[in-house]
């Protein structure tokens, strides 16, 4: 079932972990309480990271307020102040694209009909081994996500398009962005499709499941069941050319872009993650990747030939740590994405790292200040006047 919902006004970007539920006080003693469900502790403020700590990659320090070079590979440390960029605001005759926006209704999903973890529950340690996650509490239940779709003042009806997938839409900002920097022939002409999640987040949850599972599975989710949507819906041609396909998110979003150009580089060799989760939080549990995300800079990138991807990472120094019941060491966001950025360094990819001081999970401001850097770097190499089959 699709529902038009055209608008030109949308929300931000919302991305990482919801609030945490504390637990309600026990009820008086003369009535017999209920049954108390799990929930999750109170999270404590993660530590400031220092991003020259022994281990860590070496990264060059920029000066506060800079970004770093948009065609410039390896690893930068940027802050503590973070200016937004003027490209993240609208510009006086700049010409805005248009954005449709419509739903899409689990009961339509031949991939994804739709689960959800009861409230105020999360899971329990596996007695037996600290990395698996056992959840009870996650039942079939239906969702509805929203789907926006921006086309530029540029496109021509009837062109193929490149374009750019992201997670826990609509985004906002990034419509901004694009209206800018293709006005000033920065970027190529190109879509944007911001597709909202279908609910929750982690383990037991669609989010999780969508997000955070090591599968091809979401990417063909968006090929089989949304793509043709968009095309339909905003008449426009959407480029099957991989080096014309991005992928980009946070949190969970943003190991869920990574996700999707690993297991199917034909259909995607570009990549944006601000505090990617390259952590263990895939559930259901599985044998082949027992540690989640994690195993991306455990196994799978040193282990696996390159693949043709070109990424863009961002970390802040108080981000995520440890963040739920788990204790099996693979709950550190900053130590994940350090990894990440060693082993995509010694395996020869093509990538930017960027550390960001005093920022936290996902952090609004460094995004402002970054987003048109770091979608420069990720587009470039491709040609900037018109798009390509």
């Amino acid at each position: 079932m699709l529902r038009l919902l055209s608008s030109a006004c949308l929300i931000g970007l919302m991305v990482g972990a919801g609030p945490v539920m504390a637990q309600k006080p026990a009820a008086p003693p003369a009535a017999p309480p209920a049954p108390a469900a799990a929930s999750r502790p109170e999270r404590p403020a993660p530590p400031t990271r220092d991003p020259n700590t022994p281990g860590y990659v070496t990264a060059r320090e920029l000066p506060d307020s800079a970004n770093a070079p948009a065609n410039g590979d390896g690893n930068f440390i940027i802050g503590p102040t973070h200016t937004p960029a003027p490209e993240m605001s609208a510009q006086e005759g700049v010409p805005q694209g248009t954005v449709l926006e419509f739903t899409m209704n689990s009961a339509d999903s031949k991939v994804y009909p739709g689960i959800a973890r009861e409230t105020n529950t999360f899971g329990a340690t596996d007695p037996t081994d600290p990395g698996k996650l056992v959840v009870t509490t996650s039942r079939p239940a239906p969702y509805t996500r929203r789907v926006a779709v921006y086309v530029p003042r540029q496109y021509v009806p009837g062109t193929i398009a490149p374009f750019i997938v992201g997670a826990d839409g609509p985004d906002r900002g990034l419509f901004t962005a694009l209206d800018n920097l293709i006005a000033e022939h920065r970027l190529p002409v190109m879509i944007a499709i911001s597709i909202g999640n279908g609910g929750g987040d982690a383990q037991g949850s669609e989010r999780g499941l969508e997000y955070d599972t090591l599968s091809g599975r979401y990417a063909e989710f968006v090929e089989k069941e949304v793509l043709p949507l968009v095309e339909a819906q905003s008449h426009v041609k959407l480029t099957r050319d991989p080096e014309g396909r991005a992928t980009m998110g946070g949190s969970s979003g943003g190991s869920c872009a990574l996700i999707m150009a690993w297991y199917h580089p034909e259909l995607y060799h570009r990549v944006l993650t601000y505090s990617g989760t390259y952590v263990n939080q895939q559930w259901p549990y599985n044998s082949e990747t027992p540690h989640g995300a994690w195993e991306f800079h455990e196994h799978l990138i040193p282990n696996s030939p390159p693949r043709p991807l070109r990424i863009w990472m961002e970390v802040g120094d108080r981000d995520l740590l440890n963040p739920n019941v788990m204790n099996d060491h693979m709950h550190d966001w900053v130590v994940a994405n350090e990894d990440m950025a060693k082993v995509l360094a010694a395996r020869g990819y093509h990538y930017q790292f960027v550390f960001a001081r005093n920022a936290g999970h996902t952090d609004r401001a460094v995004k402002q200040q970054t987003l048109p850097e770091a979608l420069e770097y990720v587009w470039q190499d491709y040609p900037i006047a018109g798009a390509r089959n």
